[in-house]
């Protein structure tokens, strides 16, 4: 898997390559410090995961954001931010995130966030999961066990893990080889059994309650 780390903090950036050195030696890192270099990086190199920054120099706290999902949608694109406003984080993700982790997590947390995410996985900061159940009335109180995973198929899951990654429809058909059709009918499966209407939805859904891709079939 290569990784793009966008973030004007060298420091950070050597931070996280340190982090997720340590989960996958296998891990490749390519790094940029600005939405430009990042751009002009991604216009020449194929990148599985980016990580990225809302607060780059010469761009506002979601246009980086904007603007490499709208050029790239191929790629996985986790929010890495100082921030971490509920509402910022909805809007991040309606923009095409897969994932936030705010700079403020324990070291604990943010590796427990990026081993979920490099599993394929959601992840979203708790505040944000409360937030979003209280908007729909769905809050749960403390001690209540969590909900359980829907009954999914491998390939629902699959196609609703692209999804929230932020990739068209399309991008999923060329990627699994199935008409956009398929693609549709495997979505709509996958929100049905979520409860969920959209892929914004299905995002918080995913990150609730620790959707990742199924093992590999070790028969």
């Amino acid at each position: 898997m290569h990784i793009l780390l966008v973030d004007d903090h060298v420091m950070f950036r050597q931070g996280v390559k340190f982090l997720l050195s340590d989960l996958d030696e296998s891990l490749e890192f390519s790094e940029a410090g600005t939405c430009e270099q990042a751009l002009d990086f991604l216009a020449s190199s194929a990148t599985d995961l980016i990580l990225l920054d809302l607060n780059l120099p010469g761009s506002n706290a979601l246009g980086a954001l904007h603007e490499i999902r709208g050029k790239h949608p191929e790629a996985a694109l986790v929010v890495l931010s100082g921030e971490d406003d509920p509402v910022l984080i909805r809007d991040a993700i309606e923009q095409g995130a897969s994932g936030f982790v705010p700079k403020s997590s324990s070291s604990e947390v943010l590796l427990a966030a990026l081993n979920l995410i490099l599993a394929g996985g959601v992840y979203l900061p708790p505040a944000a999961l409360q937030s979003a159940s209280a908007a729909t009335g769905t809050t749960s109180t403390e001690g209540d066990p969590l909900p359980q995973p829907p009954s999914l198929s491998a390939r629902q899951t699959d196609v609703l893990l692209k999804a929230i990654q932020g990739k068209p429809n399309k991008v999923i058909a060329r990627e699994m080889d199935i008409a956009e059709g398929t693609v549709k009918t495997h979505l709509s499966a996958a929100f049905r059994a979520l409860g969920v209407h959209n892929r914004t939805e299905a995002v918080f859904a995913a990150a609730r309650l620790g959707l990742r891709p199924p093992p590999p079939d070790q028969s």
